[in-house]
């Protein structure tokens, strides 16, 4: 079973590039992408688009979207068998044959172009807006037409399996992503400051927590992360809000498990820190939205209701009056383990990887062998 794995791009490390980690673990394969960073991700065997040849492509390369389906339809994956994407764009969209298998990891249907739309061209004025809505019209018309180059999704939430029904009308297995128990192991003392680690782009309304803690003086939040907004989010920051960009994972770790709690004000796929907060043993207030309602218990944090700063500061100052106990929520933690990850995915793939080998006759394809 030769094996290629496709991800969207390479250019930073977050909760997508770590569940590609855990599939190269179980399929060590090389990866297409559009644009690799190797200081974002290594030396790993990946083979990029042409998009990586545009100079700055590492950085700007959303910039490229227009040529975002037409890039990922270029690579040639015709010598495969197993085709695994990790898709949260276009990943999902490569072209395959008759005699391949193609699962989806869906991190979720490309948000900016289906429910973050308008709030996404809400902004852009003039020729720009009109521009931008006539890309998003056309990546959403290619999302459609592609989808059935996928036999199965998996989804990484039962909130983003609801998406992909509701988008693309067809159903998938939900597969939570995995947490690095073993190396987020638990820390019970705490100190008198809040965290948050995100990427810094609109949606994960960090311009938010800032706010709210700029009504809080007597409290402290720490931001760990980077992006677009950084900028604009350092002006916003009073003295009580540190920014610390983006941070090795043995400082984000550490952070983690010193923080009394942790806050995410983003509608989220998933959201993987939330838990990886919790594996630390450090309680979490969260917008009552998305994946979050999947991860945390009323023993292992708190929800807000709205995007607002008066609901978040509301909800800190009734996250103060809970004493919560640093093993329950590390407990919880635990279900999302990497082993568990690693046992369901594997065993989801080899499930259909069985029944598609057992109904497909190989015969009419090049060095391949008839097995029905």
């Amino acid at each position: 079973m030769k094996t290629a794995i496709v991800h969207d791009w390479l250019v930073s490390m977050g909760g997508a590039e770590k569940i590609l980690q855990q599939m190269l673990d179980l399929y060590p394969s090389p990866v297409y992408t559009l644009v690799h960073d190797v200081k974002m991700f290594g030396q790993q065997n990946v083979k990029t688009s042409f998009l990586q040849k545009i100079p700055g492509s590492k950085k700007i390369y959303r910039n490229f979207s227009p040529l975002f389906p037409i890039a990922i339809e270029q690579f040639d994956l015709h010598s495969y068998d197993l085709i695994l994407s990790s898709s949260h764009a276009v990943a999902k969209g490569v072209l395959t044959h008759l005699g391949q298998l193609h699962v989806c990891y869906c991190h979720t249907p490309m948000r900016y172009a289906w429910d973050l739309y308008h709030s996404y061209v809400r902004d852009i004025k003039g020729i720009k807006g009109k521009i931008a809505k006539g890309i998003l019209h056309y990546l959403r018309n290619w999302d459609i037409t592609s989808l059935n180059r996928v036999d199965y999704f998996i989804a990484n939430s039962q909130y983003v399996a609801r998406r992909i029904k509701k988008i693309y009308g067809k159903e998938s297995q939900v597969i939570y992503p995995p947490v690095e128990t073993d190396l987020l192991t638990l820390q019970d003392k705490k100190e008198d400051f809040y965290l948050t680690v995100s990427r810094l782009v609109p949606y994960k309304k960090i311009d938010l927590i800032v706010e709210a803690f700029g009504h809080l003086p007597d409290k402290r939040v720490v931001v760990i992360g980077e992006g677009p907004e950084m900028n604009r989010i350092r002006a916003q920051a009073k003295k009580n809000i540190e920014i610390l960009g983006r941070q090795p994972d043995s400082v984000m770790r550490d952070y983690l498990g010193r923080a009394k709690g942790f806050i995410s004000a983003a509608d989220e796929d998933f959201g993987i820190s939330v838990l990886e907060a919790q594996a630390r043993g450090t309680p979490v207030i969260a917008l009552a939205r998305g994946g979050s309602l999947e991860t945390v218990t009323e023993k292992t944090g708190i929800f807000f209701q709205y995007q607002t700063v008066s609901s978040l500061i509301e909800a800190i100052g009734k996250f103060e009056t809970i004493d919560f106990d640093p093993w329950v929520i590390r407990s919880n933690a635990e279900r999302f383990s990497c082993e568990n990850f690693q046992s369901q995915f594997k065993a989801f793939v080899e499930e259909k990887w069985e029944v598609f080998s057992e109904n497909t006759c190989l015969k009419s394809i090049p060095n391949r062998l008839c097995v029905k």
